[in-house]
């Protein structure tokens, strides 16, 4: 039964109808939490239906909270062998991610009888639940992947970042702390002046008046436009590595299913549910099983006289999809 429940509330089990199904009806519900989160918050709209809104967050909560004890109980099941033992493997789920990003999506109903606590302020904690998503959107966790593997090269471009930061607010201080003693009282102040700057918004607020501050404006806003642009270049580069990556994978299994010289049904449709789990358009399935087709005939031999077959052209072949 535990192992059961585990399949259906897995997102990767494309395979499993119940658990499809299951995945729909929580997504489905995370969007209308954000909905009604979003529309709470105007007066013409949220006051009349308070009681509805309210007995929909009642709902919502004890899905949620079901949802949550029953990851909890099936967390022994998990393919990570850390997490196999009875209890700590359950404490080790505890403190994961995902797990912790569920406790927040349920924590504010509760805390409300717990604590006095700002309703705007739980307002925002309720809005945290979109981050439930993340479980199962390919896409959310490739960039989550990507974050990781490049934590480094992030962390040298922030740190970077944060001493041109220091360094032009602190300049800026010097030159227009006597010109603009109220704009500029100090250094943490000049702060945001570099932030803005730096990020070349300009939102023309603070801005400098001494010739010496013009120019260390510009300089800073020059700077700015290739600091700001190093860690976009930095995810689209790790973007394009993990695409990479996914697609071989999935050319290796493509030439495991073609070892025995055809495309079974199910291995059509177990290529599908991969394709689908690694994010994979069914177009670059298509083109992959082409190559393969293609390389798997070159290679191949004449039975008869042993020459090596050669393949002149091809007809467009079908994707997994298609085939199924």
């Amino acid at each position: 039964m535990r192992r059961r429940v585990f399949v259906i509330m897995d997102a990767g089990r494309r395979e499993d109808r119940l658990s499809q199904y299951f995945n729909v009806f929580i997504v489905t519900l995370i969007s209308l939490n954000v909905i009604a989160v979003v529309i709470e918050s105007v007066k013409s709209i949220g006051h009349p239906h308070a009681g509805l809104i309210w007995n929909f967050e009642i709902f919502s909560v004890a899905v949620f909270t079901v949802e949550y004890a029953l990851r909890l109980w099936t967390a022994p099941e998990k393919d990570n062998p850390a997490f196999h033992h009875p209890i700590w493997g359950r404490v080790r789920y505890i403190f994961t991610p995902m797990a912790i990003v569920d406790l927040i999506a349920i924590a504010p109903f509760f805390l409300i009888f717990l604590v006095e606590i700002d309703l705007r302020f739980m307002r925002v904690l309720r809005l945290l639940r979109v981050f439930k998503l993340t479980r199962y959107s390919s896409a959310m966790i490739m960039l989550l992947r990507v974050l990781r593997k490049e934590a480094q090269a992030f962390s040298a471009a922030l740190f970077l970042l944060m001493i041109l930061m220091i360094l032009a607010s602190s300049l800026l201080y010097l030159a227009e702390h006597e010109a603009q003693p109220e704009i500029f009282p100090d250094i943490p102040t000049a702060m945001y002046w570099a932030v803005i700057t730096l990020a070349t918004v300009g939102y023309g607020d603070v801005v400098p008046i001494t010739p010496l501050g013009k120019l260390l404006s510009a300089m800073t806003a020059v700077l700015g436009v290739g600091m700001v642009a190093l860690p976009a270049g930095l995810l689209a580069s790790g973007f394009s590595e993990q695409m990479r990556l996914r697609r071989e994978e999935y050319e290796d299994l493509v030439d495991v299913a073609l070892e025995d010289g055809h495309l079974s049904h199910e291995d059509s449709s177990a290529l599908d549910n991969i394709r689908a789990g690694l994010g994979l358009s069914e177009e670059e399935a298509s083109e992959i099983l082409r190559r393969a087709v293609r390389r798997g005939v070159q290679s191949s031999t004449c039975p008869h006289c042993g020459e090596v077959l050669t393949i002149e052209s091809a007809e467009p072949l079908a994707s997994p999809t298609e085939q199924g």
